[in-house]
């Protein structure tokens, strides 16, 4: 991997993003604070996991640039702050890094992945504990999209040993929740739709991690089907003369 220039790109876009808020710098970057900051720090998150879906290298590495853009951004504002530096935000990753990683850094060695991921739980759950901060397997970000959130949710508590459904149980499971929501819309009783199509919902993305289906991904991809259909739909049909024949 060549980072020979790496350090200094990294170090001239710190010098753009301090100049940009700089008394004489950008009047919009100027007044940003790290809570104004997050809807365009999400956004941009978004808009590089696109990027990679396009496989587009220009794309990625646009989207990527705009990434470190955010980043370096809400890291100078806790500069500012004097809360800690950028130096110390990645100094915090890389020690994270080879802490978590023994297997590469230190030579140690597992008899298998589940005894390689164990011990990465318990140097994490250790790091908590240390830095004081309650945790729990399924603290997964709320700020997720609702579907990817409830996938690492179900993943974790399975990786925990915590299993609700086998594949019959759960399909079992789903005709029961579709059959009281069908009564439900058949009495339109809008607080049970509402229970009964998210635990629905929820046992669907269940049933994708069976079969380790990303419901994100699937969903993105049945939206996109549906729109492309869509456009078809909303073109005027013309005869030969160029006349609508659907008015």
């Amino acid at each position: 991997m060549n980072t020979d220039s790496a350090p200094q790109k990294f170090k001239e876009l710190l010098e753009i993003v301090s100049k940009l808020r700089s008394p004489d710098g950008c009047p919009w970057d100027k007044k940003q604070t790290p809570e104004s900051m997050k809807p365009y720090l999400l956004e941009e998150t978004h808009e590089l996991a696109e990027a990679i879906d396009s496989n587009m290298p220009d794309h990625i590495k646009e989207e990527l640039g705009d990434l470190f853009f955010q980043l370096s951004l809400i890291s100078l504002m806790y500069e500012e702050q004097e809360k800690f530096t950028v130096s110390d935000a990645l100094q915090a990753i890389s020690e994270k890094m080879i802490r978590r990683h023994p297997h590469v850094f230190e030579n140690k060695s597992f008899s298998s992945p589940e005894e390689l991921r164990q011990n990465w739980m318990k140097i994490k759950s250790e790091e908590k504990k240390k830095a004081q901060v309650s945790s729990s397997n399924l603290d997964v970000p709320k700020s997720l999209p609702a579907l990817s959130r409830a996938q690492q949710v179900i993943h974790r508590a399975a990786r925990s040993g915590f299993h609700r459904h086998g594949s019959s149980s759960l399909m079992s499971d789903i005709s029961s929740k579709t059959e009281l929501l069908s009564k439900a819309v058949d009495k339109k009783q809008q607080e049970e739709i509402r229970r009964f199509l998210g635990e629905t919902l929820f046992m669907l993305v269940e049933l994708g991690r069976l079969f380790e289906l990303y419901c994100e991904d699937i969903l993105q991809e049945t939206t996109t089907g549906f729109v492309k259909k869509y456009h078809k739909m909303e073109k005027p049909v013309l005869d030969n003369t160029g006349k609508k024949l659907n008015d």
